[in-house]
C-alpha cells in the first residue's frame, strides 16, 4: 500500500488586499495540512502539484515559510515532489527560479523534463530529473506550466512516459491544468479527450493544480483546490477545496478531500434594499445584518474576510450614500480582518408618456412632467412631487433673470419648508 498527500495552488506570498495577517493565513494553512494529513498520516511522499508560491519574486520571508514547511518534512523522512505552476514558473529570461533553489538545496525534488520533452531518472546528485521510481512501488513523473500549448505538449509528454523503463504498480503525474467544465467563465481548460493520452500512456493517477475548486473526473483525475481561498468567490461553502489524502492499494485509488486545517473565515451577507426604503433604512439594515452575524457563535464576522452586498433598487440617488463611509462604519461593528462592500444598487427611473393630441404638449407641460418624473424617483419627494416640480421650474426662471443667488436660495429654503410642515400635517 502506498499513501500519499495531494497538494496544490499554496500561494504562499498572497498580497491581495495588503494585509499581512492574511498573507500569513496562506503559511498556516499549508503548515496545519502537512501536520495533519502528511506527517501525522506518516504518508509516504507529498506531492505540490504547482503554484508553491503567488509570484515568480518572493519576499525573504516568504522563502522562509516554504522552508520551514519544507523542513517539517524532512525531519519526518517525507520527500516531496514539485511541479512549477503558472505562478512561480521560471521567469522569462532566467535560469533559475525559487523552485529551483528550494530543490538545489534538497528541500524537494523539482520534477521537469529536459529540453526534448523526454524524462530523465531523478538524480540526487545532480538534483535534476524529470520521474522518480519511490520505495513504495510508485512511480512519479512531472511536467511544466504549458499553457496554450498544453494539449501538444500532453501528446509529446505521453510518448515519452511510454518509452520509459518498465515502471512500478502506479504511476502517479503531477499537471498544472484545469480539466474544461469544473468553473463557469473559464477559458483555456483542457477538454478530457486531450488529457486521455496519458491515461492510455499508463498514468493511474494525474495530479492537477490551478484551478481552485476540488473535482475528480473518471476515477484518475484528480485536483484538490487551492489549500487557502484566494477570494470570497473561493469560500469553502461554494468551492470546496483543501487536500487530497491519498491511498493506493490492490489496483485501487481513494481519494478523501481534507478540509480541517485552519482556514481563515469567509462570510457573505447580502441587503436587497426597494425603492421604498430611505437612505437610513439601508444603512440601518447594513449595520442590522451585521450586527446579528457578529453574535452568532458560528459564521461570526470577527476576525473574518466579510463580503456585504447591497443589491436591488433605491428610491433616491445611489451618490447619496457614501459608501467609504459606511464601509469604515461596518468593518469596526463587524470586528472582521477584511470588510468588503459591494454596492450594485440600481436608480429608479419614471417616465411618463405626454397625452397626443391634436396639438403637441407646450413648453411648461413638458418641463413640468419631467420635473415630477425626477422627483417621483427619490423617495423622499414621492408625496409632493407635483407642488415641488412647480417650485423647480420657478427656481429656474429666476436663475435666467439673474436673480440673485440669495434669493434662490431663500427660494429653495421656504420650498423644502413647506413641504416638511406638510409631512407633518399628514401625518
Amino acid at each position: 500500500m502506498a499513501k500519499f498527500l495531494h497538494v496544490s495552488d499554496v500561494h504562499l506570498g498572497f498580497d491581495r488586499y495588503d494585509n499581512a495577517e492574511r498573507t500569513k493565513d496562506f503559511f498556516f494553512a499549508f503548515q496545519d495540512a502537512l501536520e495533519k494529513y502528511a506527517i501525522a498520516e506518516h504518508v509516504d511522499f507529498v506531492i505540490i502539484a504547482g503554484d508553491l508560491f503567488e509570484h515568480r519574486q518572493i519576499l525573504p520571508a516568504t522563502l522562509n515559510q516554504a522552508q520551514l514547511c519544507l523542513e517539517q518534512l524532512q525531519q519526518a523522512n517525507i520527500p516531496v515532489l514539485a511541479i512549477e505552476g503558472n505562478h512561480d514558473n521560471l521567469p522569462y529570461g532566467t535560469r533559475t527560479s525559487w523552485l529551483r533553489y528550494l530543490a538545489d538545496n534538497g528541500l524537494l525534488m523539482l520534477l521537469e523534463p529536459n529540453e526534448e520533452q523526454g524524462y530523465d531518472c531523478w538524480s540526487e546528485e545532480t538534483r535534476r530529473g524529470g520521474y522518480i521510481d519511490l520505495d513504495c512501488n510508485v512511480r512519479v513523473i512531472g511536467s511544466r506550466w504549458y499553457g496554450a500549448s498544453a494539449p501538444k505538449a500532453i501528446a509529446q509528454l505521453a510518448e515519452a512516459i511510454q518509452a520509459l523503463p518498465a515502471s512500478p504498480e502506479y504511476q502517479v503525474m503531477l499537471f498544472h491544468h484545469g480539466l474544461e467544465g469544473q468553473i463557469a467563465r473559464y477559458s483555456g481548460a483542457l477538454k478530457y479527450d486531450e488529457l486521455h493520452p496519458l491515461k492510455e500512456a499508463g498514468i493511474d493517477y494525474l495530479a492537477l493544480g490551478h484551478i481552485h475548486k476540488s473535482y475528480s473526473a473518471e476515477g484518475w483525475i484528480f485536483n484538490p483546490g487551492s489549500t487557502e481561498a484566494n477570494s470570497i468567490a473561493e469560500g469553502q461553502d461554494q468551492n470546496p477545496r483543501g487536500v487530497y489524502l491519498v491511498t493506493l492499494e490492490e489496483g485501487k485509488i481513494e481519494a478523501q478531500l481534507k478540509r480541517d486545517y485552519y482556514q481563515r473565515p469567509i462570510i457573505r451577507l447580502k441587503v436587497v434594499a426597494n425603492k421604498q426604503q430611505t437612505q437610513s433604512d439601508i444603512e440601518a439594515a447594513a449595520e442590522e445584518i451585521v450586527e446579528q452575524t457578529l453574535k452568532r457563535k458560528k459564521n461570526s464576522t470577527k476576525n473574518a474576510i466579510v463580503e456585504l452586498r447591497l443589491e436591488g433598487q433605491l428610491g433616491f440617488n445611489r451618490l447619496d450614500i457614501n459608501t467609504r463611509q459606511l464601509r469604515q462604519r461596518l468593518h469596526e461593528k463587524s470586528q472582521a480582518l477584511i470588510f468588503l462592500l459591494k454596492y450594485e444598487v440600481t436608480g429608479t427611473e419614471y417616465e411618463t408618456p405626454l397625452t397626443k393630441g391634436d396639438s403637441p404638449p407646450k413648453r411648461e407641460e413638458i418641463e413640468q412632467q419631467v420635473f415630477e418624473d425626477l422627483l417621483a424617483a427619490n423617495v423622499s419627494y414621492q408625496q409632493d412631487v407635483v407642488r415641488l416640480a412647480k417650485g423647480l421650474r420657478s427656481l429656474k426662471q429666476q436663475v435666467l433673470d439673474n436673480d440673485h443667488p440669495s434669493e434662490s436660495y431663500r427660494f429653495v429654503e421656504q420650498l423644502l419648508a413647506d413641504r416638511d410642515l406638510n409631512a407633518t400635517a399628514e401625518n
